[in-house]
Parts: C-alpha cells; structure tokens; sequence
C-alpha cells in the first residue's frame, strides 16, 4: 500500500497545474476564432484513417462540433496546449458530438462548453486519451451536465484524463459495455466518475477528489439495458465533499456532500484496494433505487432496484462520517455514536429483494460481503421508515471474483 500512496502522491504533482479548484473564466481576448472553420472543415470532410492534427494555442468556438465518420483521430499538442473554448457557445448542445466507431481523441481540452463537453454515441472502439474537460468558473449548476460523455458504446478506453466542474458527472461512461477508465483525475464536479447502465467495467489509479460523490456505480429505471459487473480499485478517493450543485431532479442530485464510492440499484460490483478517506457522510454507500427520490419504481416495473452480490475488501479507510450532508443523518450519527462519534465506513440503505430473503437475511449469492478489517456496516432500515438503524452484525462471506476487463487494442 505504501508503493500505491506513493503513485497517487506523484500523479498528483504531475497534474497540479491543471487541477486547481477552477478559476473566473478564461480570458479569451487572445483566442483564435478564425481556428473554427478550419476544424469543422476537417471534421465535415473526414474519411476513415484520417489523422486530424489541431496545433498548440486557445480557439473559439460559437457553435457545437461534430464528426460522424469512422475511424478517425482527433489529436491536440497537450491538454494544456490545445484548448478548444466554447465560453461564447451560441448554439449547439454539446462542445463535441461523435456519432462513430474506431474513433481516438487525445492530448486536448475541452472548456466551458453549453452544454455537454464531449459526448460520444453508440461507437464501438473507442479511446479517449490525455484529454481534459472543464467549466473554468469552478463549481455551478450552471455549467454543462457531464465532461467525458461516452454513452450506449462498446470497448471504450479513457486514460489519463482530467474533468472538473461538470453539474452532473466528470466522467461519465452509460449505457456500455466493456469500459476501461484509468490514471484520470475528477475533481469538483458533482459525481466524479459514473459507470451508469454499464455491463463490464474496471475503474482503477484514478484520483477522484473534491467532487460531490467520488465514484459512483448506478443503476438507474427507463434505459435501454441493465448494468453489472464492475471493478473499482487502486483509486485515491478523498475529500469529496463538496456542496452538491446538480440541477434538481437528476439522479446526483440526491448525492449527499461527503460521498466517497456510492453503489446504487447495481450488482456485481467489487471495490478493494482502493484508498478513501476524509469523507464527512460516508466512505461507502450503498442504496437502492428508492433512497434516490424514484419512488414509484417498483420490482414488476422490469428493474431490479436493489443492489446485490457486492464485495469490498483490502481498502485503506480513513476518516469518515463524522459531519453527514443530510438532517437525519445527522441525528442518526449522534443518537448511535455520539457527539464525537462517525457513521461506520460502509451505509446501506436496507433495501433488500425479499425474494432473495432466507431466515431474514439475504441468500449467500446476493449479500453485501466485507473483508476490510475492522470496517463495520450501517444499516439505516429504509424500508421501515428508519425505524431500527443498526450495525450488521455477519458480513463476512465470500463472492467469485469478477474478471478483467480488456479491450481488442
């Protein structure tokens, strides 16, 4: 573990420069506008195995960029190099829209767009590399929903990259299959990284910190598939804590201030090896569907609302619990532990499928298993209105382990 904290120390240092808490805006008085017609040029005249080189400087943009042809790159001089800036954005809904496979984006960043930094729908191989998003006013409800926005895509790759400020979630994969997300940074965003409605994703040496909600894994109603099966592991999740300015109504919304990794409505998910620390609700969340505001979801509705076969082991848990963003919360924390004392490290909100119920616990395939030390887990007892919240006493059990993901380059 010492080797691990040393990793994230450097990455840390090595991103610095680029993660700061945001800033009033950039000055574009010096910005290339006329860069515009250029790009969409190339982007409108595009055929597959083009090499789309866009040099150092700042570039303005008015209106949305899109590419709908396959096989293309797209490739910056450096995220700090390279920055397309959409703060004077008049029309479009996104700063990038890609509607292809075989598609590469690297060493470049994306500001201030309208709405959606970049959004990449239904293509199939997929890499998104060294690229930085950001709102640069800092946190605000105002700024787009979500900064690296790969959704309904199958073998995505996003490595080494930075999103900051995003109303919604930094990096956000959904509705996919077979996902990599590694050694990226999320900070001050509202969820910093999101794995929603995805079938096989691994998350791991990325930095989520600041944000509202670190890592969360959701499922959630009215999409087009289900998601499971996911790893989240060897990241450095800390200090999340920031206020949640998500727009009301969306499903991070209803993330509390102080969310370290949240599992919601999500099976097969394993998180170890992780470090998560300083979190003022909780380390580890896990909850359904009905503690997101989505009442009338119910099991007949053909989702599965309850989170299943979850395994969390070897994770370095630090301070945790002790100030939770939310009233009751709050009075739980003091009225079981104290004045002084902490929400344990794993809450659960207590929604379980009673179909899955035997002797009233759940069966042994479907059980939140724990193997971190002395880490303990808090059941609040939604289910009957809070009625009796207690410590867990057996989460001792075991699941199979889930499998690598890889990708065909």
């Amino acid at each position: 573990m010492v080797n691990l904290k040393l990793r994230f120390a450097l990455a840390a240092c090595l991103f610095l420069a680029a993660c700061g808490g945001g800033n009033d805006g950039r000055d574009l008085s010096g910005a290339d506008s006329d860069y515009q017609t250029t790009l969409m040029e190339q982007l409108i005249d595009a055929q597959p195995g083009d090499v789309i080189e866009i040099p150092a400087g700042v570039f303005a943009f008015d209106r949305s960029l899109s590419l709908t042809v396959d096989g293309v790159t797209l490739r910056g001089a450096g995220m700090d190099e390279t920055v397309l800036s959409f703060a004077n954005q008049t029309s479009g809904a996104e700063g990038l829209l890609v509607t292809a496979s075989d598609f590469t984006i690297e060493d470049l960043a994306i500001e201030d767009t309208r709405g959606d930094a970049l959004k990449i729908n239904e293509g199939e191989n997929i890499i998104i590399r060294r690229v930085r998003t950001e709102w640069t006013n800092g946190p605000d409800t105002n700024n787009g929903a979500y900064g690296i926005y790969p959704v309904q895509t199958r073998n995505t790759l996003i490595e080494g990259a930075i999103a900051i400020g995003a109303s919604d979630a930094g990096i956000y994969v959904g509705q996919s299959e077979n996902v990599i997300v590694r050694d990226s940074i999320a900070e001050y965003n509202v969820a910093g990284i999101e794995i929603e409605n995805t079938i096989g994703a691994d998350v791991y040496g990325n930095v989520a910190r600041h944000n509202t909600g670190g890592i969360l894994v959701f499922n959630m109603p009215n999409l087009p598939q289900p998601g499971h099966s996911t790893r989240v592991y060897r990241n450095d999740v800390h200090e999340n804590n920031t206020g949640n300015f998500g727009h009301p109504g969306t499903p991070v919304a209803s993330v509390p201030a102080g969310s370290g990794i949240v599992i919601n409505s999500n099976d097969r998910v394993e998180i170890f090896d992780n470090l998560i620390r300083d979190h003022r609700t909780a380390n580890i969340i896990i909850s359904s569907v009905y503690s997101t505001g989505y009442s009338d979801v119910s099991v007949q509705d053909d989702f599965d609302p309850f989170p299943e076969t979850i395994w969390i082991a070897n994770n370095d848990l630090g301070e945790g619990g002790g100030n939770p963003d939310n009233v009751e919360l709050q009075a739980l924390r003091v009225l079981k532990f104290g004045l002084t004392g902490n929400i344990p490290d794993v809450l659960w909100d207590g929604f379980a499928n009673p179909a899955n119920m035997v002797d009233g616990r759940l069966a042994a395939p479907y059980r939140i298993c724990i193997d971190n030390g002395d880490a303990q887990m808090l059941n609040v007892d939604g289910p009957n209105a809070y009625a009796d919240p207690h410590i867990v006493d057996d989460t001792s059990c075991q699941h199979e382990r889930l499998p690598e993901i890889t990708l065909p380059f």
